[in-house]
Parts: C-alpha cells; structure tokens; sequence
C-alpha cells in the first residue's frame, strides 16, 4: 500500500511540475497576443458605444460638416462607409447570437 501511495505521490509531483511549465510556456505565448487582444477589445467597446448611441455619431458628422463644409463630400463618404461597416458588424453579432 505504501508503494502505491508513493507511486501516486511520484506521479502527482510530476503531473503538478508539467502544469507549471505549460504554465510558463502558455503565459510567454500570450504574452504576444496581449496588444491584439486589447486592441480588438478596445475595438468592441467603440463598437458597443456606438452601437447603444448611433444618434451621437451622426451628430458628430453634421457638427464636422457644418465646421468644414469643403471637406463635407470627403466625410460624407467615409460615414457612409462608417455606416456600412457598423451594418455589417452588426448583422454578424446578431448572427453569432443566434448561433448560441
């Protein structure tokens, strides 16, 4: 009975040591991920924002419009491109929401 019990003890040691050095090794791997992730993270926010008050950024683009009025066609296509990508993001997380 002992030797089973120290056969385990051997084996739980080892099986603890291994865990710490995956670990260690999946901490440095993350380690690189961490700026992405925080990006796409950031990226979520502002989509979240913007998503709860589309209202503020449509004033947003008639306030920069009406401060510059020769650059208005420039900022009219990229809100129009802006609206698009939300649209689109949008129906992407209603799909994904579907699929839980």
């Amino acid at each position: 009975m002992n030797g089973d019990l120290a056969r385990i003890a051997e084996r739980r040691r080892w099986l603890v040591s291994q865990a710490a050095a995956q670990r260690q090794v999946l901490s440095q791997e993350m380690a690189q991920w961490k700026p992405r992730l925080a990006l796409a993270d950031r990226g979520i926010a502002v989509y979240r924002y913007v998503r709860r008050y589309p209202a503020l950024l449509a004033g947003a683009g008639l306030v920069a419009v009406l401060l510059r009025p020769q650059r208005g066609a420039a900022l009219l296509q990229r809100g129009l491109l802006a609206w698009q990508l939300f649209v689109s993001l949008r129906k992407l997380g209603n799909d994904l929401k579907t699929r839980r």
